[in-house]
């Protein structure tokens, strides 16, 4: 169901931009919104500037449940390409995890059954973004082809669980232990630890991320950037990641992203 939210935002997205954009145009072409100094003037007609450098910020989302955030620096080696350089921190999630509680206590608090390890993700890379059909006016949409690669660092932080152990009919006290799948049954469980538990315990596994992706840029004004990105991002890794017990873990994660962006140009 998410890849299916996703693939249709990636077609659906563009034209509903062009449209919501274009409409406030047809109904007032005389009317310009756009501040003083954002635009050179010569003859009567508006002459677009190539604003250099760039600098961006936003959220992601993508397929395996994960959201994250991502700061990026371009500059222009050509008027309809750019080098882009971008640090991504996100998590990623295994399908199967699902929240669940234990039954027998009306207080307890959700946790992931079987889930060994919470795998966070630290990007860093670089790549081109370049023009397919660039924005007519102001009011219209750009749009660019994406390509990355860099280096993506896991971190598979251990999952912490409050274990219950019973000292009397009815009477339990808590501690809070690293999840052990031939040890805990869900019934022992209470609930998960705070989530900064283990943190010290964490894995490191080196890898690395390409991403192929489509970026469309409908900013008003020439200096400012307002743009969402859809594509597809691959991490690879040195090894296989534990994140679920008695599952199938991988080495290699494929999934679709989105990406929010809001920045600045100058320059």
């Amino acid at each position: 169901m998410i890849q299916r939210f996703f693939i249709f935002s990636l077609f659906i997205f563009p034209t509903t931009l062009c449209f919501a954009q274009t409409v406030p145009d047809l109904l007032h072409p005389a009317e310009s919104t756009a501040p003083a100094g954002r635009q050179i003037q010569g003859m009567g007609d508006e002459v677009k500037v190539l604003y250099r450098n760039e600098m961006v910020g936003g959220l992601l989302a993508h397929t395996y449940s994960g959201f994250g955030l991502n700061l990026r620096r371009a500059k222009h080696v050509t008027g309809t390409r750019k080098r882009v350089t971008e640090g991504e921190f996100t998590y990623i999630r295994d399908p199967k995890e699902v929240k669940t509680v234990n039954p027998s206590f009306d207080n307890s608090k959700g946790f992931y059954f079987g889930k060994l390890n919470t795998l966070m993700v630290l990007r860093l890379g670089t790549g081109f973004q370049n023009v397919i059909y660039k924005k007519p006016e102001k009011s219209g949409v750009e749009i660019r082809y994406v390509t990355m690669i860099g280096f993506s660092l896991g971190i598979a932080k251990p999952v912490y669980l409050e274990i219950l152990h019973q000292t009397a009919a009815n009477t339990y006290t808590l501690s809070t232990e690293k999840y052990d799948p031939e040890k805990y049954t869900i019934d022992q469980i209470y609930g998960r630890a705070p989530f900064f538990k283990g943190f010290g315990e964490s894995k490191l596994y080196p890898g690395g991320y390409a991403k192929l992706g489509l970026n469309f840029e409908y900013g008003s004004y020439d200096d400012a950037v307002k743009a969402i990105e859809c594509g597809v991002v691959v991490d690879a890794y040195s090894s296989v990641i534990p994140i679920m017990a008695n599952e199938t873990n991988r080495q290699v994660f494929i999934g679709l992203y989105i990406n929010v962006l809001y920045g600045r140009k100058w320059f």
